[in-house]
Order: structure tokens, then sequence, then C-alpha cells
């Protein structure tokens, strides 16, 4: 399954210096199937690295330009934005507790309708958030104890 990657994983990937940035590499390293992006996984990066507070911060042009660069390789695809989350089979609302669930439901939505899985750092999302979704459409990364 290629695995959509959450912002949060970006992130580590991109910052040398992120805390999750071996274990995100190695995982990375070790999957077959290919990764993800879409608008708001891009957007949410380029917006949380160049951020004057952000610890490594980077020129917007500069995490602009690393993401186009990685979306070149041959095992990226991109796919926008295409879940209608008000739809019956968007998002499960009643299962949502708080307004900031919204976009990561939104993005195993996705994942689920491009027949991926979402790889995030995240550990508190929940597959009820969304109509099908299964176990393989979700991988939380974890370090070790």
């Amino acid at each position: 399954m290629r695995a959509l990657l959450d912002t949060s994983v970006l992130i580590a990937l991109l910052d040398a210096n992120h805390i999750h940035h071996s274990l995100c590499t190695r995982w990375l390293a070790g999957t077959q199937d290919g990764w993800a992006s879409c608008p708001i996984t891009l957007n949410g990066c380029v917006r949380i690295l160049s951020q004057p507070n952000y610890p490594n911060r980077l020129p917007m042009q500069t995490v602009v330009r690393g993401l186009q660069a990685a979306m070149t390789h041959p095992m990226h695809a991109f796919w926008p934005d295409a879940v209608d989350p008000l739809a019956t089979h968007g998002l499960n609302w009643d299962v949502l507790l708080r307004p900031a669930q919204i976009t990561d439901a939104y993005l195993l939505a996705l994942a689920v309708r491009n027949q991926g899985c979402l790889v995030t750092l995240d550990q508190g999302i929940a597959l009820a958030w969304v109509p099908g979704a299964k176990d393989a459409h979700l991988k939380v990364l974890a370090s070790s104890p």
C-alpha cells in the first residue's frame, strides 16, 4: 500500500535535527510501495518548517525546493484533495470529538480513498473517524523504548 506521509513525518524527514528524523528515514528506506503527498501535508510542512519559532527554521523557498526535489522520486505520487468530508462516506462526524481531529481524519479518509495508508507520528488517530478504515490504512511510527 502506498503511504500518505502526514505533515509530522514530512517535517521529520526534512529536518535532520528532528527527534524522529532517524525513525522516519529508516521507515521510508524500508517501504516498498512508495509514498504520497497531498496539498494539506505539503502546505503544512512548508508552513511549520518556515515559522520563525520553529527550532530549525528554514526559509520557505528552501522547504519548497526540498519538497519539489523529493516529489520527483519515482516512488512518489501526488494525491489531490478528493474527499468530500461532509459526504456520508467522508468522515464519521458522530465520533469526532474535537476540531483538532478533522485534518487527521481527512488524511485518513484520503488514504482509504486511494487504497493506501496514512503514516504518522500521531498516536491519537482513530480508525472509527473514517467509514471503511481498517488497520492496514493507518501506520503509526513509534520509537522503541
